[in-house]
């Protein structure tokens, strides 16, 4: 079965832009959410927790500095600035409200895929994410997002990437339940543990050996969730 893209938020209010990288991204396998000014786009970065963002600075609503600060507020995902503005102190300007990177208009298609994989890769690096991770037979790959078993390539949607993620970046460390949800959900989805416990249960159901009996996805009642890897040695605690 096919991999769990990255997903893309693209904040630009032009629409010929738009379709434009709608096209060259969906062409390079990204999945790609459009907004065309500030308000939506914070909605879909709530809702859909993007891999990355690519923002124009001239919005409508408000200046896209003012969107990066409030995005970076809540979140560390990855976000590329693509702009027209030119001058080296609008460059800074966006650098220091926390933008990761900052293209200019009229821009290259190599470039900026280029500066896209670049952003992707620092965003596990850049949380100490351990790459690849072994639950027995099946491989994890979480920076291509593809999982292997015995059977062939196993189907993970990116929400469960997006929490087995937030497991992996501190393998058999208790994750706090709030900070998985915050972290896979979004902000104001803190108590909503019955979403969590589903996706455990199907992350089990798709990783372990016996899902009734977890070796790796291992519940700490009252607290959160640990991971195990094969890698790790206390995954040969009984």
């Amino acid at each position: 079965m096919t991999r769990a893209a990255h997903q893309l938020l693209v904040v630009e209010d032009d629409a010929a832009i738009r379709q434009v990288l709608r096209v060259l991204f969906e062409g390079e396998g990204y999945r790609v959410i459009e907004a065309a000014d500030a308000a939506r786009a914070q909605i879909e970065a709530r809702s859909h927790k993007p891999d990355l963002l690519v923002v124009d600075l001239g919005l409508p609503d408000v200046d896209g500095l003012s969107l990066i600060r409030q995005v970076r507020s809540w979140s560390a995902v990855p976000i590329l600035v693509l702009s027209a503005r030119t001058m080296e102190e609008q460059k800074i300007a966006a650098l220091d409200a926390g933008a990761d990177d900052y293209v200019t208009k009229p821009f290259s298609a190599a470039e900026l895929l280029a500066r896209v994989r670049a952003g992707l890769r620092r965003r596990l690096q850049g949380a100490q994410q351990t790459l690849v991770i072994h639950l027995g037979p099946v491989q994890v790959d979480l920076a291509r997002r593809r999982t292997q078993g015995p059977a062939g390539e196993i189907h993970m949607t990116p929400l469960e990437y997006r929490v087995l993620e937030c497991l992996a970046r501190q393998i058999g460390v208790v994750v706090r339940q709030r900070v998985l949800l915050r972290e896979a959900w979004g902000p104001g989805r803190e108590d909503d543990a019955r979403s969590l416990r589903v996706t455990m249960k199907n992350l089990r159901d798709k990783l372990e050996p016996d899902p009734p009996r977890p070796r790796y996805l291992l519940t700490e009642t009252g607290l959160g969730y640990r991971l195990r890897t094969d890698d790790d040695p206390s995954s040969d605690e009984p």
